[in-house]
């Protein structure tokens, strides 16, 4: 039995895959919380300097909690031993730049260069730890979701007490370098907005990591694969591609991203101790949560809503400023369930 096809359609040829469409309501949600805070903060100048210091905050928060979303997102885990590799991350970096630092002296170029050296450094033995951890750990409770809570906690404590051994339990200084300290003074708004020299430094790398992670995800091979293992592995693999390489490659990528995080984070703090990873892990699944579990593009804009909420709530109402961020998180539930861009296979 044939089909009738009108003349109009089939001159039209085959109907178009229908194109997802863009939801803005979070970015608007981002734009709304800044425009609010400005009548409640009520001077230009102040509101100025709240909002750069709390995108700097939230861009920081990202790069935390960047590398966990990945590892969730693409590989289905929950790695609640995040925090081990930002620890690990932060000492390292107070290891290279204590070492680097009778070589930059005073000189501005030495000292960034030293502190990209600690990055690296901090990015390189997270990575390497990651794989370790992966492999021993992680990699026998694939699937087990409550087997992986478990086991992923105790092996944060079991790095925790390494990290004691290693540097001592004590709490170690991890100051800015001079040509990272003070502000820049914009003129023209109020008396005045000041803007750290650090936060700028801290936000350009937070956008850097994002392009960088929404480019490879949507724009190259490896994220196709990824991707495509994460829906269907059988198919995939009977393509030629080991598909569990990759996915230990997202592992390291991710520990290597929660090291370049606890650098930026023991810096904004100028100290760090060995409990520093589980003190931002509360933070890092407040932001992840909000975002939608697994989104990247959710996290980034999670992790700037709760960068904002804690610095303007951190001036206005500075006794409520600990729950503020739990509250924002139950607000946006009550708004979205699933967060603000779910992922759909989940």
């Amino acid at each position: 039995m044939s089909t009738l096809v009108s003349p109009a359609a089939a001159a039209a040829g085959p109907a178009a895959i229908p194109k997802a469409r863009f939801d803005g309501r979070p970015l608007a949600l981002l734009a709304a919380l800044m425009l609010l805070a400005l009548p409640a903060v009520g001077s230009p100048s102040t509101w100025l300097t709240l909002t750069v210091a709390g995108l700097a905050m939230g861009l920081i928060i990202f790069v935390i909690a960047s590398g966990l979303t990945l590892v969730f997102g693409l590989m289905d885990v929950l790695n609640f031993g995040h925090g081990v590799f930002i620890a690990l991350g932060a000492f390292v970096a107070t290891t290279v730049m204590g070492g680097l630092a009778g070589w930059a002296g005073e000189s501005a170029p030495a000292q960034l260069a030293s502190v990209c050296a600690a990055m690296v450094a901090a990015m390189v033995v997270a990575g390497a730890v990651g794989w370790a951890f992966e492999r021993v750990i992680v990699r026998p409770v694939y699937g087990l979701h409550l087997k992986q809570i478990l086991i992923t906690m105790g092996g944060m404590i079991v790095g925790e007490e390494a990290i004691k051994v290693l540097w001592g339990p004590q709490q170690i200084a991890l100051p800015l370098p001079s040509s990272l300290q003070g502000s820049w003074l914009i003129e023209g708004i109020g008396s005045g907005a000041s803007i750290e020299k650090y936060r700028v430094l801290a936000a350009a790398i937070g956008l850097l990591v994002f392009a960088l992670l929404a480019w490879t995800l949507n724009r190259t091979k490896v994220g196709l694969l990824i991707r495509a293992g994460v829906q269907d592995r059988e198919m995939v693999e009977s393509l030629g591609y080991r598909i569990r390489r990759l996915f230990v490659g997202v592992f390291v990528a991710g520990s290597a991203l929660a090291g370049l995080g606890g650098v930026l984070w023991g810096l904004y703090q100028q100290n760090v101790t060995p409990q520093i990873g589980a003190q931002v892990n509360v933070l890092i699944f407040i932001v992840i949560i909000i975002g939608g579990l697994g989104s990247t593009l959710g996290c980034f804009v999670g992790a700037l809503l709760v960068g904002l909420m804690a610095n303007y709530t951190g001036f206005l109402a500075p006794k409520v400023a600990l729950f503020s961020n739990i509250g924002l998180m139950v607000a946006i539930l009550l708004w979205r369930p699933q967060g603000l861009y779910p992922v759909t296979n989940r």
